[in-house]
């Protein structure tokens, strides 16, 4: 039997292990292209969603451009218009790692749909987020002089109050803090809002 001397065998695995990662890398660089347009398809997927427009993988970027704007707001903030009023970006942390989402809003401020969705929410639990059963919680609720926070048996009388999520305290509290975070970021469209600087307290969202 022939045998091969240890230097040989370092020698051919270090070999073996750069032709490998080349060809990972390779592979990966050539995927972005691909990587980048599904995820941007399927960030326009649930655009469309908050306003009621389904969409598929096919049709999604020539509906995202039938009905929804991006713009900003005077300080450089990036949010989305439609026909019906606007649509907030949210991001923020959940019990295990990134948790975002969207929140469509008419000129009053009610929530016309809404959408999540979680990197490593625990499924049953926190993952309860991505689902529709909760994002339809939101809708009919109001965000203009206060964000929405998500409250154990919440008051459903309340709109600025959503049941939270059985069993996942954590991601609930992430929801509640993105929340709080893109009403602050987002105060200067709200003229209801009584923060300095907002606007006469209107309790409509500015055009």
């Amino acid at each position: 039997m022939k045998t091969f001397s240890n230097r040989y065998i370092f020698i051919y695995s270090a070999v073996l292990v750069a032709v490998v990662a080349v060809i990972l890398s390779v592979v990966s660089v050539s995927l972005k292209p691909l990587q980048d347009r599904n995820q941007r398809v399927e960030t326009k997927q649930m655009l469309l969603r908050t306003i009621g427009v389904a969409s598929n993988t096919a049709n999604a970027e020539e509906l995202y451009d039938q009905h929804i704007t991006e713009t900003q707001t005077p300080d450089g903030k990036p949010y989305f218009r439609f026909e019906g009023g606007m649509i907030l970006p949210l991001r923020g942390t959940g019990l295990w790692g990134p948790i975002w989402g969207y929140l469509a809003l008419d000129p009053d401020g009610n929530v016309l749909g809404a959408v999540f969705d979680h990197k490593g929410e625990t499924p049953g639990l926190g993952g309860e987020i991505s689902t529709d059963k909760f994002a339809s919680r939101f809708v009919g609720k109001k965000m203009d002089t206060q964000p929405i926070r998500l409250k154990k048996n919440a008051d459903k009388n309340d709109s600025y109050q959503v049941d939270a999520i059985s069993g996942g305290t954590m991601t609930s509290n992430g929801v509640t803090a993105m929340l709080q975070v893109a009403f602050d970021d987002y105060a200067s469209l709200f003229t209801g809002n009584t923060d300095p600087g907002c606007g006469q307290s209107s309790n409509t969202i500015q055009q």
